[in-house]
């Protein structure tokens, strides 16, 4: 079969290659009557715009990028099907980029999109080091941060109050009892994903006067088996708490198979909480008191943001901040 070309539709039509061009692309105006015209050409040869040429012309790829830690992340997972869903409807595709939250592969992949020609980023780190700070404040491309406080730096956001929904979690579990409750989370850095939620932990603490004892704050990289080794530690040191808080859904699964495997029992014996509520939470057994974040809602957040700085839209407020919930389920108890 035979390729139709631009050109051919303008011998058909009887006009110029670029009369065709702007009627295509409205980049000019024409006459209705040459309008039509064309657009009849069009339909009778099925003729189908060179989408790279296209977007060349028009300077719109209707290409987003969307930088993410860990494609097989669940609380990720979910994060994106608000991006794309939401992506499609404004006619976008999406161009996802999974950078293991390594530093070189994430500046690698801003590149690469910037090459790309994508009209807008959605960036998602495990660790925010000043590097990648320095090149996403300098970016000519609209961006939005993903479940980070940036209030401090020039980046728009789309995140809950982490700080807030931490201390909210660990002031429940000592209303209910609890004096010794592990800390399970991603890093030891400050510039690290989570640190807010370290912070509303130990906030929750100090206004109970309970003292942070640092041996039970561990570090898991959101990674089912290494909360599940950290918990196997904690039997081994013979330090196990009354209470763990893993600061992802999939830490505290880790946790509680953990317990389960060396013959305790959750909650009678330990309560062990989450952060997040994937939809994992609430059907695995026992349903799992954790941190519910609207997780679709700040992926499709984040792309209408990116939608609205394309088009020039005013943007209500740089830094969006989602409501959160404590969902009490059977994971946890008052002893």
């Amino acid at each position: 079969m035979v390729s139709i070309t631009i050109k051919d539709v303008a011998k058909k039509a009887g006009v110029s290659i670029s009369t065709v061009s702007r009627v295509i692309n409205g980049s000019k105006p024409v006459s209705s009557e040459v309008r039509q015209k064309v657009l009849k050409v069009i339909e009778e040869t099925g003729y189908r715009p060179n989408p790279v040429a296209r977007s060349l012309v028009m300077k719109k790829s209707q290409l987003i990028g969307v930088v993410v830690p860990d494609i097989s992340n669940f609380f990720i997972g979910e994060i994106l099907s608000g991006i794309e869903e939401i992506g499609k409807m404004y006619g976008y595709d999406i161009l996802l980029c999974n950078t293991y939250g390594q530093l070189e592969q994430e500046l690698r992949y801003l590149n690469l999109l910037k090459a790309k020609q994508v009209e807008g980023i959605v960036f998602m780190t495990w660790k925010l080091q000043d590097k990648l700070v320095d090149y996403l404040e300098k970016i000519d491309v609209p961006i939005v941060l993903i479940n980070r406080n940036t209030s401090k730096l020039l980046i728009p956001s789309v995140s809950i109050d982490n700080f807030q929904a931490a201390f909210e979690m660990t002031n429940y579990l000592i209303k209910n009892g609890h004096r010794r409750i592990a800390l399970i989370r991603s890093s030891q850095d400050q510039n690290a994903f989570g640190f807010d939620q370290y912070k509303g932990y130990k906030k929750a603490l100090e206004e109970h006067g309970l003292e942070l004892d640092e041996k039970l704050v561990r570090y898991g990289n959101f990674k089912l088996e290494d909360s599940y080794q950290i918990v196997k530690d904690f039997i081994k040191e013979n330090v196990l708490p009354t209470a763990i808080f893993a600061t992802s859904d999939e830490m505290a699964i880790g946790a509680i198979n953990c317990l389960l495997d060396n013959g305790y029992k959750v909650p009678d014996d330990v309560s062990v909480v989450g952060f997040n509520d994937i939809k994992l939470a609430s059907i695995y057994k026992p349903n799992l008191t954790t941190i519910h974040q609207p997780i679709y809602d700040i992926g499709a957040v984040a792309i209408r943001m990116i939608v609205k700085k394309i088009n020039g839209e005013e943007v209500d407020s740089k830094i969006v901040t989602l409501p959160h919930e404590l969902i009490i389920r059977e994971s946890s108890k008052k002893i």
